[in-house]
């Protein structure tokens, strides 16, 4: 919120205005003077701060990066600085940020990530919201038709209609000019579902749908469940055939409006990266045909539309669902059906891949899994991969916590960043952390103690100003913010672990 300064009651009076003038002109000469070692300053800074950008923007297009959600716990009752520490702490330059409603994004947590080097892409979704707050009120005219209803806690919002890509197109457009996002990319823009027609599940079948195909076709929509009518889809094959055509142009319509319209991204922000998604399936011969009959997605097709700076292909549920045993590390090279068609015809165009590690229990990806997926992505070809969610991986509920190296503050202060969120209370007990110089120890009180989210902070006068070892036993972890196995005994640093602090 911009400030506004108070103003007291106006004086007047000719007797005033020569000191007043004086007083004026003495107090600009005065600023100018102290505003011009300011104005050398940030001149010399402007380079710095492009090369960061171009850093940033460097690493958003190579190498491993991770999704967050920073509406989980895990993230909560921390400060932003102590997220990017313990990502920065797993190797990430990269993190696309899973923006669950427009209208509610953390500007602090992108600040401190960007101030640590690290890139933020604004990974939105395209066919729908876990949230409505502060949608217009006709957000509901917007929703898709399935055969069935479905009543999962997610909105479907129909690319047939004019109000919801209007709006969408608005909302991304502010979102890239109100926040200093690197890049933006709109994840899961197809239309439901794999298998949708055997299961119901399969839309948009609704009047916004039905108008739309007859308005570009003549054609009355295909029947989907009366194998009796003569429009039946697998009866008239021929309109069948023109529906499964209109719903690629949509998808790819639509996000073509959202990118490059007018009042979308690209006129909103034209230096900003962006990213095209769609799905792979591991589905034998037949997947890239498949899913495009299903869900409308053809990625070739959508790179050329929208021209976008990275393509990431996004593992589909009948894939990442299946336990760590069964999805081998290296399952990316069945996507090759769907890689080698996008390199055919955009052969200069960089392509990550998306793994999920834990949406459900059953199928929790653990850290050496995320290893292996890292070196099989990598040597097929991918410019970089990401996973949802960074919480949500199996090295959360397996790992003990690991210190890296200390950062020394000042003579008095010393932060010892950890991979993951350590418990305050155990941070603090008795015999934790012990100072050792030469011949000299001693164990720190709790007070001079404190923990924020991953980063224990010492704070203490009687810290030596030489280099020191600290000891540290018994720091746990926290299942009290995981999302998975909260009961779960917490994970201890084993024995007495030395970290060395630099001399102030």
């Amino acid at each position: 919120m911009t400030g506004r300064k108070k103003h007291g009651p106006r004086r007047t009076g000719a007797r005033l205005f020569k000191p007043l003038a004086l007083l004026i002109l003495v107090t600009l000469f005065a600023q100018l003077l102290y505003a011009m070692p300011a104005f050398a300053q940030e001149d010399r800074q402007a380079p710095q701060s492009k090369a960061a950008e171009k850093k940033r923007r460097e690493a958003a297009l190579h190498g491993p990066s991770i999704q967050v959600d920073p509406s989980f716990a895990y993230y909560q009752n921390r400060t932003p600085e102590s997220i990017a520490d313990e990502l920065l702490q797993r190797g990430y330059k990269t993190v696309h940020y899973f923006v669950v409603n427009e209208n509610d994004v953390n500007r602090a947590f992108i600040n401190a990530l960007q101030a640590k080097g690290i890139g933020v892409w604004a990974l939105v979704l395209g066919n729908g919201s876990y949230s409505t707050a502060r949608f217009p009120a006709d957000w509901p005219s917007w929703q898709m038709e399935l055969l069935k209803p479905l009543n999962d806690g997610y909105y479907r919002f129909s690319p047939h209609s004019p109000a919801y890509v209007q709006w969408k197109k608005q909302a991304l457009a502010r979102l890239v000019r109100d926040y200093p996002f690197d890049g933006i990319e709109v994840a899961e823009p197809y239309f439901p579902e794999w298998d949708g027609i055997n299961r119901g599940v399969y839309g948009d079948v609704g009047p916004l749908a039905r108008k739309a195909f007859r308005d570009k076709t003549g054609l009355e929509m295909p029947d989907f469940t009366d194998a009796s009518s003569p429009r039946y889809y697998l009866t008239d094959t021929v309109t069948y055939r023109k529906w499964v055509d209109f719903r690629v142009e949509a998808v790819n319509d639509f996000l073509n409006e959202l990118i490059n319209g007018k009042g979308g991204v690209r006129e909103a922000r034209k230096d900003i990266l962006v990213a095209t998604w769609s799905l792979a399936v591991d589905a034998g011969p037949g997947s890239f045909d498949k899913l495009r009959e299903l869900q409308g997605l053809d990625a070739a097709a959508m790179a050329g539309r929208v021209k976008p700076d990275i393509h990431f292909l996004q593992t589909h549920w009948p894939d990442w669902l299946k336990p760590q045993e069964s999805l081998p590390p290296d399952y990316v090279k069945q996507y090759e059906v769907f890689a080698d068609k996008i390199k055919r015809e955009h052969p200069g165009l960089p392509l990550g891949v998306q793994a999920d590690i834990g949406s459900a229990l059953l199928m929790v990806k653990d850290g050496g899994w995320l290893s292996a997926f890292s070196d099989s992505v990598r040597e097929l070809g991918y410019s970089t991969w990401t996973a949802y969610e960074y919480h949500l991986g199996g090295y959360m509920y397996k790992e003990a916590p690991a210190p890296g190296k200390a950062q020394r503050l000042s003579r008095t202060e010393v932060k010892i960043p950890f991979q993951k969120r350590i418990d305050e209370g155990s941070a603090k007990a008795e015999g934790s952390v012990m100072v050792s110089a030469d011949a000299e120890s001693f164990i720190l009180s709790p007070g001079e103690i404190t923990v924020d989210g991953s980063n224990l902070l010492i704070r203490s006068d009687r810290l030596p100003k030489k280099a020191f070892r600290l000891t540290l036993n018994g720091i746990k972890d926290t299942p009290g913010f995981w999302f998975h196995n909260k009961t779960q005994t917490p994970n201890s640093i084993a024995g007495n672990v030395i970290v060395d602090v630099p001399k102030h």
